[in-house]
C-alpha cells in the first residue's frame, strides 16, 4: 500500500518503506502525538523518535527486537509521558537537545547538538537544532542516498506554518530563521516532512508560503 502519513489514535500506524529504512508511524496519546519507529534494514536495529504516549502502543509496535535508542525531539511533556515505560523495557539510549534535556525527566545518555550524527544500524540521520518552539528542538534529517531527504521536525515545523511560539515576537523571528536556513536552505522541494502531530507534507509544498509566514508572525 502507498504510505500517505495519516494516523489516528487507535487506529493503524503507516509504514513507509525505504530502500535502507522502515519508517512506521503512529498516533497516540490526547494531543494526537506522532511516534515514529525507524528500522534499518540491513540489520534489523531500531530507533523510536518521541516515546510520546500510550506505552503499550509504542511496545508492541517496537515488537520483540526492541530498540536500540530513543530520540526526544524537545522537551515538552506530550512528548515523553513513555518514555520512562519504553526505556525501561527496552533499555534503550536517550538522545536529547542539549538545551531541552534539563526539562526531561527521564536522564539523557547522549546531549545532542546541531550537525551531530544519530545512527539507527547502518543508517545516518543529522541533527538540526532549531531554536524558538524550546530552547533545545532538534530535527534528524535523513538524506536517502536511494531518493530524496526526510526530515522529522518535531513541533518545529508543520503543513501550514513553524511551531507554536506563544506570540513571542523574539522565540518567531528565531524559529522562522532556523528553519529557513537549516531546514529550507539546505533540503530540496521532495524533502518529506514528518512532524509531531497531524499530516506530514513536504518542504515543496510549503517553502511558498514562507512570506506569509513571516507576515503575520506565526
Amino acid at each position: 500500500m502507498t504510505y500517505s502519513g495519516e494516523v489516528t489514535v487507535g487506529g493503524p500506524a503507516d509504514v513507509h518503506e525505504l530502500t535502507d529504512l522502515m519508517i512506521t508511524k503512529i498516533a497516540v496519546g490526547p494531543m494526537n502525538n506522532n511516534a515514529y519507529l525507524l528500522r534499518c534494514r540491513a540489520t534489523d536495529e531500531q530507533l523510536l523518535i518521541d516515546a510520546a504516549n500510550d506505552a503499550e502502543t509504542l511496545l508492541g509496535t517496537i515488537g520483540d527486537d526492541g530498540i536500540a535508542s530513543v530520540v526526544t525531539t524537545h522537551q515538552h511533556g506530550d512528548h515523553w509521558q513513555a518514555l520512562a515505560e519504553v526505556v525501561t523495557a527496552t533499555r534503550a539510549r536517550t538522545y536529547a537537545g542539549r538545551e531541552d534535556a534539563d526539562g526531561i525527566p527521564v536522564p539523557t545518555d547522549v546531549l545532542v547538538d546541531d550537525g551531530d550524527t544519530i545512527r539507527v544500524g547502518q543508517v545516518e540521520l543529522t541533527a538540526r537544532h532549531l531554536v524558538g518552539h524550546t530552547p533545545g528542538s532538534i530535527a534528524l534529517v535523513y538524506d536517502d542516498p536511494h531518493g530524496h531527504p526526510h526530515v522529522f521536525t518535531g513541533d518545529c515545523l508543520f503543513p501550514g506554518g513553524v511551531g507554536n511560539t506563544w506570540k513571542d515576537p523574539e522565540a518567531f523571528a528565531s524559529l522562522i530563521r532556523d528553519v529557513e536556513t537549516k531546514i529550507f536552505g539546505t533540503l530540496p522541494d521532495e524533502t518529506w516532512v514528518y512532524p509531531g502531530h497531524g499530516n506530514d507534507t513536504t518542504l515543496g509544498a510549503e517553502r511558498p508560503h514562507l512570506p506569509e509566514w513571516h507576515a503575520r508572525g506565526w
